[in-house]
């Protein structure tokens, strides 16, 4: 009747006769005139069931095959934009990979060559950079340890995996052990550890710099063993919320539990800081006669 009316009445009029505001009015007129089709409704439901039976987790490519498996058959793409629609997350933490870097490569020896095991503090220190989940994006962690007790003593948390993040966290290991002297940092060949900025750093704390070999994880196995460590035994399976909720987490692992506390088995069972202070109470200075 009011597609009728409508052509020789003001909508103004209409509107007053039957009571109705002109926004519904016009919102009536823009409506969606093809009613939701059975086997789209179908799908819709099944998406919503599936991705509330999962508690968020699954994906797009899960929830089209949970979905084909019981005779609703969608593609991971149909899957995707019903997800899309629908508003449906999944919470699972997206894959890393690093940016491709156009620096120029640098040539330096692997002068430690697996000898991880030192005589004395601030001798060898090794650093490493890995990636972690904070919420919406990636952040990356620098850790550097001192060898002889497996002591992290200098870190920095980034949103980008660059000379920066690794300078500051060398910077933060030469402040803290006193600015020592004679001491050799073995890392990977990644272009945070190669760049020109980070050798600076290097050259200004007077630290020698060794590199692993390319491609071979088992030359700097000690980071890598630390940072498995912090995975497993301290991060959420799904990452953190938040940067800031990151950065407090990590550091309370590697100065409280990890060094305080974790027994290890390159310390005959003593945490990190036990192991360093054992040996300096049994140290023994040698006098020097000029």
């Amino acid at each position: 009747m009011i597609e009728k009316l409508k052509t020789s009445y003001p909508v103004k009029k209409l509107c007053a006769v039957f009571n109705v505001h002109r926004s519904s009015f016009k919102y009536w007129q823009q409506r969606s005139k093809q009613p939701v089709c059975a086997k789209k409704a179908k799908e819709i439901a099944k998406v919503k069931e599936l991705f509330r039976e999962s508690e968020g987790s699954a994906g797009a490519r899960s929830i089209a095959e949970m979905a084909t498996a019981q005779d609703v058959p969608l593609s991971r793409y149909r899957a995707g934009r019903l997800m899309e629609r629908l508003g449906l997350i999944s919470c699972q933490v997206p894959g890393h990979t690093y940016k491709k870097t156009g620096d120029e490569h640098v040539e330096i020896p692997n002068y430690l060559n697996r000898q991880f095991n030192v005589e004395a503090p601030n001798q060898v220190w090794c650093g490493d950079v890995t990636y972690i989940w904070t919420g919406n994006r990636w952040a990356y962690l620098a850790v550097v340890i001192d060898l002889y007790a497996r002591k992290p003593v200098g870190w920095a948390i980034s949103l980008s995996p660059d000379s920066e993040l690794t300078s500051n966290a060398l910077k933060m290991a030469y402040e803290s052990r006193g600015r020592p002297r004679g001491v050799m940092f073995h890392s990977d060949q990644g272009s945070h550890y190669t760049s020109r900025k980070f050798r600076q750093t290097l050259w200004k704390c007077q630290i020698k710099q060794s590199l692993s070999r390319r491609g071979n994880c088992w030359d700097n196995a000690p980071m890598e063993r630390f940072f498995r460590s912090l995975k497993i035994e301290w991060m959420p399976t799904y990452g953190y919320r938040s940067f800031l909720q990151a950065q407090h987490h990590i550091v309370k692992y590697l100065i409280g539990y990890y060094s305080q506390l974790r027994p290890h088995q390159h310390n005959g069972g003593m945490s990190p800081n036990m192991a360093e202070q054992k040996y300096w109470i049994n140290y023994k200075p040698v006098a020097s006669f000029s």
